[in-house]
């Protein structure tokens, strides 16, 4: 028996300290996202950019190094947000347990530690494009209701007067009451917490007209149709991808968190700067001029050897030397600095706007209105600069300056100022570690050089000779093209297929490996596959 009360006295305290760490932690879990779903629900009223989660992750976009953003991309790819959202969801966890702890053991503690955090993003919010004080007001919602919710949990957390003493059993009535009252409130207030999030999601989605708005868009016909893709663009090789390729496909990698909402009926864009001739555009206006339509192929300056942060699509829009033309750019100026709503900007050499390319204010893709991810109602589309240099999404905002006077976003943080498309291929077909069946094996892929288009593509069989590829036809020099081989009589094994392309001058693609970071990725790319 002696032994026994021994082994109580041993466990009794250790089990009863790790449940008040855990009620306590629950406490502070639960008391966050009573702040969280009340600020989300307040900032329903105002904007995006009154939302915490939606700022900090916007703040934290800002800041991130390209080392990290060049890892995130390479190993999320278009899921990146997705990734940040559930990285910023295991922190916000970890620090509002730390909050529940400090507030079991001192309320004051815990308070001051979410009061701290609230200012953190106070600061997020306030210093985001377009912000007011006024957008501060749904994150004060929150924290009161955090607060109050945190001192009604950690009043009912278990203590330590409530744990029975090692080898005694007098207290055990008082700890269930006490675990019962902890959980009753627990439950309440993450109900509440609940209803309240779901609330703020209906008022939203009440609230937000601009998917109705974007539906009932009828875009006008363009006074400048799209030449008729030749007959054989698309690869002979089932599994390469199409040739255009669909809305819902076409990769998105942009600084938004939460894609921006805007009204086409209060859109204007700002012309200004180093001009003669500042003005102001409606979407009206924009839709009224004449129009051009054209394919094109956009690339991410992120975008590794082999990569599919590369999409090809027809675009309806307004031509930029038109609008560079109207506002007639005065000596010296040599970039015009673009900027959309959430802040972002873009600086694009000033030629490349006033040249003989389609470089449009695309209002339209693939016949529809621009989907909200990919910048509705306006967005830039410049053949061959990658889309960190020219591709500015909902843009609202076009400046005339220089380069010495101004840096756009990604260029102020290391990447090059001028971004022009490097020559690039990829083998589509096989899949890397795809298992084939022997005999005739398709091979193929796509190659693009935007602006300089694509002469002649070369492949490499298990690291013999060089084979020239089969071209699909070129729509234009804009535009990427595919490439296809059939294989005959492939044997079982393992294989490698190496491909590389030369632009229409005849210059080979660069086979020396490089990052993404400063101005693009360039190598060979290369694949392993099984014939069984």
């Amino acid at each position: 028996m002696g032994t026994r009360i021994r082994n109580n006295r041993a466990t009794a305290h250790p089990v009863g300290r790790t449940r008040r760490l855990a009620a306590a932690s629950a406490a502070g879990v639960i008391s966050a996202g009573a702040l969280f779903a009340v600020a989300q629900l307040f900032s329903a009223f105002f904007g995006t950019v009154s939302s915490p989660l939606t700022s900090v992750g916007s703040a934290f976009i800002d800041f991130t190094p390209a080392w990290l953003k060049n890892f995130a991309i390479a190993t999320f790819g278009t899921n990146d947000k997705t990734a940040l959202l559930l990285s910023m969801s295991a922190v916000a966890v970890v620090l509002s347990a730390l909050a529940g702890v400090a507030a079991w053991k001192r309320y004051a503690a815990g308070a001051g530690l979410v009061g701290a955090l609230a200012v953190v993003m106070a600061a997020c919010i306030i210093t985001r494009a377009g912000a007011t004080v006024a957008d501060l007001l749904p994150l004060l919602a929150g924290t009161l209701a955090g607060l109050a919710a945190l001192r009604f949990l950690a009043g009912a957390a278990p203590t330590r007067s409530t744990v029975p003493a090692p080898g005694r059993s007098g207290d055990i009535g008082t700890v269930r009451e006490s675990r019962r009252r902890f959980l009753v409130r627990s439950a309440i207030v993450a109900g509440a917490a609940v209803v309240v999030g779901l609330g703020g999601s209906v008022v939203s989605a009440t609230r937000n007209t601009i998917n109705h708005a974007r539906d009932a868009l009828k875009l006008p016909a363009p006074r400048t149709p799209a030449a008729p893709l030749p007959a054989g663009t698309q690869s002979s090789v089932t599994g390469v991808g199409p040739f255009v390729t669909p809305n819902a496909d076409f990769y998105r990698i942009d600084t938004a968190l939460v894609v921006p909402q805007l009204d086409p009926r209060n859109w204007t864009l700002r012309v200004h700067g180093m001009v003669e001739n500042e003005f102001t555009m409606t979407f009206d206006e924009l839709l009224a001029a004449d129009l051009v339509e054209t394919y094109v192929t956009l690339t991410c300056v992120s975008n590794e050897v082999g990569g599919n942060l590369a999409g090809n699509a027809k675009w309806l829009g307004y031509p930029l030397r038109a609008v560079m033309a109207r506002a007639k750019p005065t000596a010296g100026a040599d970039m015009v600095l673009s900027t959309s709503s959430d802040g972002f900007s873009a600086s694009t050499p000033l030629p490349v706007l006033q040249d003989h390319r389609d470089a449009i204010l695309a209002v339209g893709m693939n016949g529809e209105p621009l989907p909200l991810k990919h910048g509705f109602p306006v967005r830039m589309v410049v053949p061959g600069l990658y889309g960190f240099v020219s591709a500015t999404k909902w843009v609202v905002d076009l400046e005339v300056t220089t380069f010495a006077a101004k840096a756009g976003y990604w260029t102020s943080r290391g990447w090059s100022s001028h971004g022009p498309i490097k020559t690039a291929s990829r083998v589509e077909v096989p899949r890397a570690l795809a298992r084939v069946p022997a005999g005739q094996v398709g091979i193929g892929g796509t190659a693009w050089a935007q602006q300089r288009g694509i002469s002649k593509v070369e492949f490499q069989i298990d690291g013999g000779p060089w084979q020239q590829a089969v071209l699909a036809a070129e729509a234009s020099v804009d535009t990427w093209r595919q490439w296809s081989y059939t294989w005959e009589g492939a044997t079982a094994g393992t294989h490698n297929v190496r491909v590389r392309a030369y632009d229409a001058d005849g210059t080979l693609q660069d086979e020396r490996k490089a990052p993404p970071q400063p101005d693009g990725s360039t190598g060979w790319h290369s694949i392993t596959f099984t014939v069984i």
